[in-house]
């Protein structure tokens, strides 16, 4: 008789600690740890293959599976190459980019996004899925952007945490990423980001530590970049100090796909789980390298050495011990389920409310151009009406069950489309060995697409511009940043010509950045669309229909010219190269004031403002009153805002609430984002919408004393619908402790 351990009881033989799931996690972490050879120990904290690490076969642990990403389930590569495994049942739903679904503005929706995802993640298997990021918008050149929620701390807080909750409710981890100041994709490795105690703290960190304290995130992924000259994946700062120590979190490291560069580093300074090394994320090194990696063999060494004791090895171990028994010890997990119709629906429903009307002028012959008349003649213009936005773009591409193309999913809702080119653009298809089966190829020259299409607009009676950017290099797409803020392809002179021949022009920019639209007042209509994944073409016909009200809003200021950017304008992007062009020190020279906060700073009018987004309805703000007029420090203030539906369609709209320091000891932005909330209203309803603020609304960070400091005098609550629509101010004393 084998005795596996003892607990007290008087049975001689029971199971081993860590396999009885009634016992506290922590103390099952502790009894399998106490098991493991030295061996098992190293081989479980660094890949074994692209995209998972070994399990303890001996103690009954199973391998521990990873993968891309934050829009849906990434299809299964080969063990040891970026290739395509071949499989038939690894296709997906496509769920909305990040940016999408933060223009929902809608946590509950992210929950939603998160549960889906999760169950899609559980049918394939997959224990860590590699998402959602939360790196803040500093340029629209940033390639990766569209992976992201947008310029605002607080609004990505907002939403990062219920798809945090929700992924992880399904006993799938979320990985966070890409922590943190992940802002550029060109040279991305050598990038050093020099930036003030108070803008990383006020502006870069606050979604992660949002994910981290309030959704308990149970895995981080550690950014390319280097912060304070090292590397982020291995950083003392920012893995110790700041995220394990002064936050708590209790979870797992990941480096992100080659990110690890030095063993002595990665043992002392935070990094638990090492993958993608012996590559540069993206292509092939050395066949079956893993016992390479630098928390391999060469950690191995070290301590056979005696340089190090088994101190931090076993607490990366215990960490990573936790994130499987969340996971894929876990026998509670439900079971999953893959493409099905909820999952569909909740990536339909996100792209609705994600969609951005952003312009909706009255047309010539009166009325509003939007929505188009059932009966309507159309004419569909432009490569993104046709394009599938599913493959390509990095690790976020994706293999799907199904994608309704723009031009699709108009023919669908409306009896009378038609269809012109109009520009060439990207016609390859194909990523990772996926390939989208579209032949694009058009040997027509540029007049001669434009002609076709201008003789068509005048035999419609709208004509609606799909067009924008799409996911190959240098446009939206990882590994590489954008050349120019404007439309590729020669857009612009297809746009013009149109516009001189109907007065009924629709342009729906497909992207996940701000372009320039020198054209921008002549067309007049102009939606968002985004990349909105399998159900693209549905969810804009709804839009454009009027099936659905528009109610989305922008996460992001949509500047004018690439040089109102405050990162543009000080020349403060893409860095400088130091003497041997190995590093490229990068300076946010414009601290705190990102997006809006600089628009407001320098009165700055941009194209259209953050949190901007229209209706086929009217709202309006019929009054606003507080709880108290003089808040103590501990306590809370509360603003109620009565909005009514002022037009004749049922619709919803977000009420946002921004806060004004009327005087600091430390300059301030005009105003910041500290609360919001989405209403859905019928035609004439009314409803009190309720907005709370705390201490920590009010503070900032002040690097003179290293810590978040709210001081005492008048603050101002503006409330309104955009960072440039405020309809009511309300003032309010905070009495702090001091």
């Amino acid at each position: 008789m084998l005795l596996l351990s003892w607990t007290g009881e008087t049975c001689a033989q029971t199971k081993p600690v860590y396999l009885d799931e009634s016992k506290p996690i922590e103390q099952r972490v502790e009894d399998a740890l106490s098991r493991m050879t030295l061996d098992e120990k190293i081989a479980v904290i660094h890949a074994q293959s692209k995209f998972s690490s070994a399990g303890v076969k001996r103690l009954g642990f199973p391998d521990l599976w990873t993968d891309d990403g934050p829009h849906g389930v990434r299809p299964d590569v080969l063990w040891d190459e970026w290739e395509q495994a071949g499989q038939t049942n690894d296709s997906c739903v496509a769920f909305p980019a990040l940016t999408c679904l933060a223009a929902t503005w809608n946590p509950q929706l992210a929950r939603r996004y998160g549960e889906s995802l999760g169950e899609e993640a559980l049918y394939r298997n997959k224990n860590v899925m590699l998402g959602p990021g939360v790196n803040i918008y500093r340029t629209p050149l940033n390639g990766r952007n569209f992976e992201y929620m947008g310029e605002d701390p607080w609004l990505a807080s907002r939403m990062v945490v219920p798809y945090v909750q929700g992924l992880q409710g399904k006993g799938v981890a979320a990985c966070v990423k890409h922590y943190a100041l992940n802002n550029d994709e060109e040279h991305r490795h050598q990038v050093n980001v020099i930036v003030s105690d108070r803008a990383l703290r006020e502006i870069y960190l606050p979604a992660f530590e949002a994910a981290v304290k309030e959704g308990k995130a149970w895995a981080i992924m550690g950014a390319y970049n280097l912060y304070k000259n090292q590397h982020n994946c291995h950083n003392d700062i920012l893995l110790n100090k700041i995220l394990k120590q002064e936050w708590g979190f209790d979870g797992v490291v990941i480096s992100d796909w080659g990110g690890a560069h030095d063993t002595e580093e990665a043992i002392t300074n935070g990094l638990d789980l090492e993958f993608g090394t012996w590559t540069d994320g993206l292509t092939m090194g050395a066949t079956n390298a893993y016992d390479n990696y630098y928390l391999a063999a060469p950690y191995r060494k070290l301590l056979a050495e005696g340089k190090y004791t088994t101190k931090e090895l076993d607490e990366k171990v215990r960490r990573v011990l936790r994130l499987m028994f969340r996971t894929n010890m876990n026998r509670q997990r439900p079971y999953g389920s893959m493409c099905s119709e909820a999952h569909y629906e909740t990536a339909r429903n996100v792209a609705q409310e994600g969609i951005v009307l952003l312009k909706n002028n009255t047309a010539k012959e009166g009325g509003r151009v939007l929505p188009i008349p059932a009966d309507a003649r159309i004419l569909v213009v432009g490569e993104n009406a046709i394009k599938m936005m599913t493959v390509g773009g990095g690790s976020s591409s994706l293999k799907v069950q199904h994608e309704i193309s723009p031009l699709q999913g108009m023919q669908e809702r409306f009896s009378n489309v038609t269809y012109a080119r109009g520009y060439v653009g990207d016609v390859t298809g194909n990523y990772n060995g996926v390939s989208t089966g579209q032949d694009l190829n058009d040997n027509r020259t540029p007049s001669e697409l434009i002609a076709e299409a201008v003789e068509k607009a005048k035999a419609a009676d709208y004509v609606v511009i799909f067009g924008g950017l799409n996911k190959a290099d240098f446009q939206d797409c990882e590994g590489h940043d954008r050349k120019e803020y404007g439309l590729p392809y020669g857009q612009d002179a297809l746009i013009d010509a149109l516009v001189k021949v109907n007065s009924h022009v629709v342009y729906v920019n497909i992207s996940g950045n701000a372009v320039a639209m020198p054209w921008a007042e002549r067309v007049p209509a102009i939606v968002q669309g985004w990349f909105i994944g399998s159900e693209t073409g549905h969810a804009l016909a709804d839009v454009l229909s009027g099936d659905v009200n528009p109610s989305g809003k922008l996460p992001f200021t949509w500047y004018k010219r690439l040089e109102d950017t405050g990162a543009h304008a000080l020349g403060a992007y893409p860095g400088v190269w130091r003497e041997g062009y190995k590093i490229i020190d990068e300076e946010y020279k414009e601290d705190i004031f990102v997006g809006y906060r600089w628009a407001d700073q320098k009165r700055i009018k941009p194209l259209f403002s953050f949190g901007h987004g229209l209706s086929y309805t009217t709202f309006a703000v019929q009054s606003v009153t507080a709880d108290k007029k003089t808040m103590h420090d501990g306590e809370n203030i509360s603003f109620t805002v009565n909005v009514k539906n002022t037009g004749n369609k049922a619709g919803a709209e977000t009420v946002q609430l921004y806060v004004t320091d009327k005087k600091c000891s430390l300059p301030r932005p005009v105003k910041e984002l500290k609360a919001f909330q989405k209403v859905y209203l019928q035609p004439g309803e009314s409803k009190d919408v309720v907005l709370t603020l705390d201490k920590s609304s009010l503070s900032f960070y002040d690097d003179r004393i290293q810590a978040w400091n709210a001081e005492t005098g008048e603050f101002e609550a503006k409330i309104g619908f955009s960072s440039d629509n405020i309809v009511q101010k309300l003032s309010f004393i905070f009495v702090g402790d001091k």
